[in-house]
């Protein structure tokens, strides 16, 4: 049975402040779980509880926990409750080309990956695309749920030109870095990609296999990866758990749009795209 948080009795919610109700209840929550006395994976007592404790409406008490779940300080478990959730895990992803297992295997997580599908197939007209290949060129398809000490925080979607790494289609990729194995097999060096970050929602099959809700927020990452010649190598689709995951990046601010001559041509330096959502 899960541990209950247990609020301070000397903490009230001031009736005569022009503070909004569910902003104190929430900042309360906030300083508790920020000064380390609540822990992840403690529960927070229900709705009905807090509205005893503190003689507020249930629509007050709603209010804050919905936003303290956007805002990641609490999670949502179907039929158990609301609970302290845990730290979000960053990801160098936005400005890095390592790979999601070295970088998280560096930090000291336990990766693992299961693997959904790795097979064969030919090219669709997008795929190729991607890759600079002829549509129905065949390509390595591998899917896998990427897990963190156990919890599934990844699920995508890798696309290799099989004439690149043909050996890859029989590789045990469970307990191992695909770029590594790339590099050290093949002696190909990834040397740059590019990738596009939306804001999407868990399908049902997606939910099952992250373990969490259908329509709960997910970050969609659509990318390429080069070698060194050029070359494109990969083209993946990860779906990351909103409730786990941050992107980090640096920035570092131009002067001038001259600036932009020091980097390739075709390099995406920042910006929004706006979609375009047109049925084609």
């Amino acid at each position: 049975m899960e541990e209950t948080v247990k609020f301070n009795k000397n903490v009230k919610i001031n009736k005569e402040s022009k503070i909004p109700f569910y902003y104190q209840l929430k900042q309360h929550i906030v300083e508790e779980i920020e000064s380390d006395r609540w822990k992840p994976g403690q529960q927070i007592p229900p709705e009905t509880k807090i509205c005893e404790i503190f003689d507020i409406s249930r629509t007050v008490v709603r209010q804050a926990y919905q936003e303290l779940v956007n805002e990641g300080y609490l999670i949502k478990k179907k039929a158990k409750g609301t609970f302290i959730a845990e730290p979000k895990i960053s990801e160098n992803i936005v400005q890095s080309l390592m790979g999601f297992y070295e970088d998280m295997t560096a930090r000291g997580f336990k990766v693992k990956n299961d693997i959904l599908w790795q097979k064969k197939i030919n090219s669709t007209s997008k795929v190729a695309e991607k890759l600079g290949l002829e549509a129905g060129e065949e390509v390595i398809v591998i899917r896998r749920v990427r897990r963190l000490n156990d919890e599934p925080v990844v699920l995508d979607r890798t696309y290799i030109p099989y004439k690149l790494c043909p050996d890859l289609l029989n590789e045990d990729l469970t307990n191992k870095s695909l770029y590594s194995y790339i590099e050290g097999k093949y002696n190909l060096k990834i040397d740059r990609g590019r990738r596009f970050i939306e804001a999407t929602v868990a399908s049902e099959e997606e939910s099952k296999l992250l373990d969490v809700k259908k329509g709960s927020p997910l970050l969609y990452i659509e990318s390429v990866s080069f070698l060194d010649n050029n070359v494109p190598l990969e083209y993946y689709i990860a779906l990351h758990r909103g409730d786990r995951s941050r992107l980090v990046t640096e920035l570092k601010r131009l002067k001038s749009f001259d600036e932009i001559g020091i980097l390739p041509a075709d390099s995406i330096v920042s910006g929004f795209l706006i979609k375009d959502n047109v049925k084609k």
